[in-house]
């Protein structure tokens, strides 16, 4: 099991590692990755509330083809099972461009209703994260810094977490990170409601398990030619990558 474990010298700590998932070819490179499980990268991530929080998430994507109880997860290939899928509100899977080869680099796309399903999408003891523990990744290593309510800094910092997120390496048009966090982000494209693929090489998109209404849900992206982290909501129908937060 390869860790890259970021352990915090005050209040908060945040921790990835890889399990039950498929291993992308940026975590196991030389530059971006180590092979020695007792290597640690310290980060100074305190937060503000008088309480201890960690979060431990996987460095890669969610690569599962059966809920945690053993079910089957559909794989669907063409555009109109796709959107057929959606409008029935079932779980779904597929690769990008249905091609394995990308599967073992970024993992599945799933869209929101597997994400959602009671079967549980995660592998046993993980969990998909909400909006607010999305926000958490990135929001408390700002909060320790001593910015004396400069806005102006606040909103520089927030704006070059995504480049902290993404891989050192994946991404077209010099758009690599620096994986500052450990997160190992890839460019994983999604699929969209229509069946269409869109993106690889350029964006990053990862569910969260937070919904905005019946037919949206919230989630996190990252960008080749930007360095913030985006958050909007999409349609449920849509496929995404995700990433799972120990319990």
């Amino acid at each position: 099991m390869i860790k890259l474990i970021l352990i915090s010298i005050s209040l908060f700590s945040i921790v990835l590692s890889s399990c039950n998932v498929n291993p992308n070819e940026d975590s196991t490179s030389n530059e971006d990755s180590t092979s020695n499980e007792d290597s640690i990268s310290r980060v100074d991530s305190r937060s503000n509330k008088d309480k201890v929080i960690i979060q431990e998430w996987m460095s890669q994507n969610l690569d599962v083809d059966k809920f945690r109880n053993g079910d089957k997860i559909p794989e669907v290939k063409t555009n109109e099972d796709w959107i057929k899928a959606g409008e029935e509100k079932k779980p779904a899977w597929c690769y990008y461009n249905n091609d394995l080869s990308n599967g073992r680099k970024y993992g599945k796309l799933y869209n929101w209703y597997a994400v959602n399903d009671s079967r549980g999408l995660a592998p046993d003891g993980w969990h998909i994260p909400n909006k607010d523990e999305w926000k958490g990744l990135t929001e408390n290593r700002i909060e320790n810094q001593t910015l004396n309510n400069d806005l102006d800094k606040i909103v520089e910092l927030r704006s070059v977490a995504g480049k902290k997120i993404k891989s050192k390496t994946g991404w077209m048009e010099n758009g690599n990170g620096t994986n500052e966090f450990g997160f190992y982000g890839l460019p994983g494209g999604n699929r969209w409601v229509d069946g269409s693929f869109q993106d690889e090489g350029y964006v990053g998109y990862w569910w969260s398990s937070s919904m905005l209404d019946a037919e949206l849900a919230w989630y996190f992206s990252v960008m080749h030619d930007f360095d913030g982290i985006n958050t909007f909501a999409n349609a449920k129908f849509a496929g995404l990558s995700v990433r799972c937060v120990k319990d």
